[in-house]
């Protein structure tokens, strides 16, 4: 989804387009991860930008898009841009933590 969303209309008030807003995007979002997985990818990844204009676009993370859009309603924009991109994702294994030598564990003490 590459959208630059108006936040003027001259009969809809403006927190009543952010909810359309935010809605059009989580549901474009839900119907990106509906799809097909291909081999070997464990989940749909986001690639997220979000800028004033198309042509200044800053990377944000996904959970962020609707502080982004918050501020922007806040800031009285006339519009802004989003991009969301949607990638394939690879799950990584976090490594082991050894115990430190002299930390006793709270299971150890009972």
């Amino acid at each position: 989804m590459k959208k630059t969303f108006r936040l003027t209309h001259e009969k809809i008030k403006v927190a009543r387009l952010v909810e359309s807003i935010k809605f059009e995007i989580r549901k474009y979002i839900k119907r990106e991860r509906r799809k097909e997985l291909p081999k070997g990818v464990d989940f749909w990844d986001f690639d997220c930008k979000f800028g004033p204009v198309a042509e200044e676009p800053t990377v944000i993370h996904l959970a962020e898009i609707t502080k982004y859009i918050d501020e922007a309603e806040a800031n009285k924009l006339e519009s802004f841009y989003i991009e969301i991109l949607s990638k394939p994702g690879h799950r990584l294994k976090k490594p082991k933590e050894e115990p430190k030598s002299g930390h006793v564990k709270s299971a150890e003490l009972i």
